[in-house]
Parts: structure tokens; C-alpha cells; sequence
């Protein structure tokens, strides 16, 4: 049995169209210690190294009023300070103008240095601190660019320097001093390289990088470490806070100019053939001959044979045809 039901009956519902709501998305705030819209032209790609003889009067009158100080830390630290003769020269570092850096040196000979780094607060806001290299040659502790302590001191140095205050956009300068302080002599490659008169070329010429969750790692490449070129990278937390340095051997390019293989007497480069009459010598051992290539036949190019006429051996057109 068949029931309809009379089309009265029957209800229809209206379905009201699904209306998308946009909402725009706030883009979330990177908290990076540097400010990284800095244009390269002013970025300080060197540091000074100016000797004592050439400090300045207020810097030597800086370094005298510390002497104690320094005296005092570098034996804490064993390094010896009270035995030999000690020279030292000053280490220029644009990221931390309220600091005056002084890098201490003695030489008895090879295998026989001892090295390490002085901070002094100009503005009297802080501490004279010491950053060990090297005692008679050997590390004090482990290799200072990846040391603890000197990564410590660095952030100590650092805070001094009031970095909140304001945007700070020496994130080279800041890599390049902790370089030096660590006992380099960071130089960086030219950003333009004359190939022609340049063997090895250092890739990194200094390079800024922001995670995603803030932060910064600032990494370049000393291209005046011996024997090899090194690669400096240091990870900042988002508050500026050294977490992280290494110091290892860089990638380098290798350039060899390309000599031109000289073209002796008669070697013939064509590149069309030679026209009617014209004498062709045997070329010479080494030298280079092109020859023109022949395009390949079009379907055009081939005439249609009539059924039953053509030789069943003789293909009538292209393969595939």
C-alpha cells in the first residue's frame, strides 16, 4: 500500500546562509635583544686595537686608577700578573662605550705567552673584571671563545652597559667585541673581493638571524685566524643574554683565476663552413673546432609516396610517423 501525503503536509525549512566572520590576525612581537633594522652602511665591521702609547689621556688615567684591581683579579684567576714583564694595548669596541678593554700580554718566547683581557667601567657603575686566554701558552680553564666564565663576564659587561634603555643595533660590533675580548683579532672579509688577486674567500661576512620565538644568534667569519679561517656564532636570548658561542674552522671558497689556453697559428674556430675556395689547415694539437649541427627533419620535409609505388625497404617518413 502506497500513502502520499498531500503536498499541504509537507514542511519545508529555509536555511539561513553561514556568514564568515573575519577576524584579523595580531602579529605576535619577536623579542630580539638587537634592533635588525639597522642598514649594513653603519655597522662597524672592525675593531681597534690601539697601543698604550696612543690611549688617550683620560683612557691611561683609567687604566692607572684600575691597576690594583687588575692586579688583584688576575691573581685570583693565576695569572701571574706579579712575575715577568707585562705590555698591554687597548681594545676598541663600539658596542660598549661606557667600557674601556685592555688587552695584557707576556711573551717569553714560544710556547711560553700568557694572555688576558681586562674590563674596566668608565662611569664607575660596575666591576673591573678578568677574561683568562691563555697561561704560558695553555688555556686556563677550557678555550675562552666557548668558556663559561668568559661568557659570563661578557654578560656581566653587557648589563653594565644599560642595553634596555634603548634599541641597540651593534649586533656585529657586539659579536666582533666578543671575539676580542676572547683573545681574538676579529677581522672580517671584504664585502667586495677583488677574484683575480684572492685565493680563499670567507663566506660569512657577518650575519644576523631572529628565531621565531625571539632571540638572536650573530655569527661571521675571522678571516684573519691563523692557519686557517675561523667561524665565530653567538646565541642571545630574547633579553640579550649570551647562552651560547662557538668557534670553529669556516667554510672558505677557493679561487683559481682561469688562464686562457692560448690560440697558436692555424687553428680554425668556425662556426659556419668555410666558403668556396677557401684553404683550411690542419688544426693545432689542443685547439678547438665547433661544427655546426644540423637541425633535425620536420614531417615537411618529407614527401608523401603513393600506395603500392614506394619501396617497402625505404622508410617513407619519420620514425613514428
Amino acid at each position: 500500500m502506497v500513502v502520499s501525503l498531500p503536498l499541504g503536509a509537507q514542511t519545508f525549512h529555509e536555511v539561513a546562509p553561514t556568514v564568515l566572520h573575519e577576524e584579523p590576525v595580531q602579529p605576535s612581537e619577536i623579542k630580539a635583544p638587537f634592533d635588525f633594522n639597522a642598514p649594513d652602511s653603519k655597522l662597524d665591521r672592525t675593531i681597534e686595537f690601539r697601543p698604550a702609547g696612543q690611549m688617550s689621556e683620560r683612557d691611561r688615567e683609567v687604566a692607572a686608577n684600575s691597576e690594583s684591581a687588575i692586579q688583584e683579579n688576575s691573581r685570583y684567576s693565576g695569572l701571574e700578573f706579579n712575575a715577568g714583564k707585562w705590555t698591554y694595548e687597548q681594545v676598541k669596541c663600539a658596542a660598549f662605550p661606557e667600557h674601556l678593554f685592555l688587552r695584557f700580554l707576556r711573551n717569553n718566547g714560544t710556547g711560553d705567552v700568557s694572555l688576558f683581557t681586562a674590563s674596566i667601567p668608565r662611569n664607575n657603575e660596575g666591576r673591573v673584571r678578568i677574561v683568562p686566554i691563555q697561561l704560558r701558552g695553555y688555556s686556563l680553564f677550557s678555550p675562552a671563545p666557548i668558556n663559561a666564565l668568559t661568557m659570563s663576564a661578557f654578560n656581566h659587561i653587557r648589563a653594565e652597559e644599560n642595553p634596555e634603555s634603548a634599541p641597540v643595533s651593534a649586533w656585529l660590533e657586539t659579536g666582533l667585541c666578543y671575539a676580542a675580548l676572547a683573545g681574538g683579532h676579529p677581522q672580517l672579509a671584504p664585502v667586495e673581493v677583488e677574484t683575480m688577486h684572492a685565493k680563499t674567500i670567507a663566506l660569512n661576512k657577518g650575519l644576523l638571524e631572529i628565531p621565531g620565538n625571539g632571540g638572536a644568534t650573530v655569527s661571521f667569519d675571522d678571516v684573519s685566524a691563523i692557519p686557517r679561517p675561523m667561524h665565530w656564532s653567538m646565541a642571545f636570548d630574547s633579553k640579550g643574554k649570551l647562552v651560547k658561542a662557538s668557534h670553529s674552522t669556516a667554510e672558505v671558497l677557493s679561487i683559481e683565476p682561469i688562464k686562457p689556453t692560448p690560440v697558436g697559428a692555424g687553428t680554425v674556430i668556425a662556426a659556419n663552413p668555410p666558403a668556396a675556395g677557401t684553404r683550411i689547415e690542419a688544426p693545432a694539437p689542443g685547439s678547438v673546432v665547433m661544427h655546426p649541427i644540423a637541425p633535425p627533419p620536420s614531417v615537411k620535409d618529407f614527401v608523401p609516396v603513393p600506395a603500392g609505388t614506394g619501396d617497402m625497404a625505404k622508410p617513407s617518413g619519420p620514425p613514428g610517423i
